[in-house]
């Protein structure tokens, strides 16, 4: 098993902790950006606290180790890599009651480029425990508005792992898909797993919209975040999400095996 001190070791190194690529004035723009409530930087959730930057920055350091002071208006976020690694522990324990159980469950990413090898590697462990990985809304168009306008996307799944390509792009059953931040993806699923009688999943697992929307709307919710996502942070704070891993969302895909490897053993799911 992967030792604590080695994962630390491999998360400052990889720059998944300590000092990562995502800039202050990125994250503090997402943090003005939530206290106005603006939807883009909301993701699906509906704070019930009137959440002002500085409450942001304060919750942001606690949670995830970025400067406390409001002064600190530029250069690289940093990310303590102890609160990566604990909630990494409380992220596996969330997955390993899930297995023991054999719940239904539903994996989605808006970083497929990034993220699809980590979800597939839980998808592919929770079916070999005897967790039903659902697939609902499969191929159901979702319209979801960006910078560009509004983009008419594909709902698919690669190796149970949900994600969105654009209208009219092939699907392989590998290559990935669009990056996004919309709730409306987990939505489409939802609603048509509960169209459609059920099963409806006991643990939804992902980032950005999939992990707020999914949590709003009840279904216990777990995932990754970067320190420019400040909603999922709101969203545990509040009670809507269970458990959020800070670290850096966009490094290389194989950057995150050994997360893959530390989260599956504590889990109790290694093949």
């Amino acid at each position: 098993m992967l030792s604590t001190g080695a994962l630390r070791a491999h998360l400052l190194a990889a720059r998944l902790a300590g000092m990562v690529a995502t800039s202050r004035e990125e994250s503090l723009r997402s943090y003005r950006l939530f206290a106005a409530r603006d939807p883009r930087v909301l993701i699906g959730l509906d704070p019930v606290r009137n959440w002002g930057q500085r409450d942001l920055i304060a919750l942001m350091a606690d949670r995830c180790g970025v400067s406390a002071d409001p002064a600190c208006v530029s250069g690289l976020d940093v990310i303590d890599p102890e609160l990566t690694l604990t909630a990494l522990d409380a992220f596996a324990d969330r997955l390993g009651a899930a297995a023991q159980r054999g719940v239904p469950v539903l994996l989605g990413t808006g970083h497929p480029h990034r993220l699809l090898g980590f979800y597939a590697a839980l998808a592919d462990a929770l079916s070999a425990a005897g967790c039903a990985v659902l697939t609902p809304a499969h191929g159901r168009c979702v319209d979801i508005t960006t910078r560009f306008g509004l983009r008419t996307y594909n709902l698919d799944y690669v190796r149970g792992v949900a994600l969105v390509r654009e209208a009219g792009a092939p699907s392989t059953g590998r290559e990935t898909g669009a990056h996004t931040h919309s709730p409306l993806p987990v939505r489409t699923a939802l609603a048509a797993a509960a169209e459609a009688g059920g099963p409806l999943p006991e643990l939804v697992i992902g980032d950005h919209g999939w992990v707020c929307g999914a949590g709003q709307l009840g279904f216990e919710a777990i995932g990754l975040a970067d320190t420019n996502d400040p909603a999922l942070f709101v969203g545990q704070a509040e009670g809507v999400v269970s458990a959020v891993v800070p670290l850096d969302d966009a490094v290389r895909s194989d950057y995150y095996r050994p997360l893959t490897q530390y989260v599956l053993n504590r889990a109790c799911l290694s093949q």
